[in-house]
């Protein structure tokens, strides 16, 4: 007797919050004022937003059942708020060294990695998901009838 495959939910927000989180840790290397990366030109911010994107990671983790974690259902929407209010600070407000300088393309990807978190929060709120059903090669050129209904003569090919 076949074992019918369990079917296995991807959430979405957390997957988008959590692509967010890691482009906004990679942005922190690159560029965002000059010559200046995002790890150069701050004192305190770049830490807080590389745990800020770690989290969003374990949130993923925690999600897909494979850790536990003590967060609360709330907090990916604000740490994606949190996110995004730094990154857009450093924008409209650059630190000392950004002063008089171009703001480079680690920044906008900063912003952009920063607005994926806080919409993955929001449609982790939402409990948006995908469900994905594993199916054997040989099942996909032809559909299979429902479990529950036996195949009647009437279906059988004839000679």
């Amino acid at each position: 007797m076949n074992a019918r495959p369990r079917e296995t939910q991807v959430p979405i927000g957390p997957v988008l919050a959590a692509l967010g989180g890691v482009l906004l840790i990679v942005s922190l290397g690159l560029d965002w004022y000059g010559p200046y990366s995002g790890f150069s030109s701050f004192e305190f911010l770049d830490l807080l937003l590389v745990v800020l994107g770690l989290v969003t990671l374990a949130v993923l983790a925690a999600a897909l059942g494979l850790v536990r974690t003590p967060l609360k259902p709330g907090t990916p929407l604000v740490i994606g708020v949190l996110a995004l209010l730094i990154v857009v600070s450093q924008l409209i407000n650059h630190p000392p060294v950004g002063n008089g300088r171009d703001v480079e393309t680690g920044l906008w990807l900063g912003l952009g990695g920063a607005a994926l978190m806080l919409a993955g929060a929001i449609l982790s709120t939402a409990r948006i998901a995908i469900a994905v059903e594993p199916r054997a090669r040989a099942a996909s050129a032809s559909p299979a009838p429902p479990p529950d209904q036996a195949p009647t003569v009437a279906d059988e090919p004839r000679p």
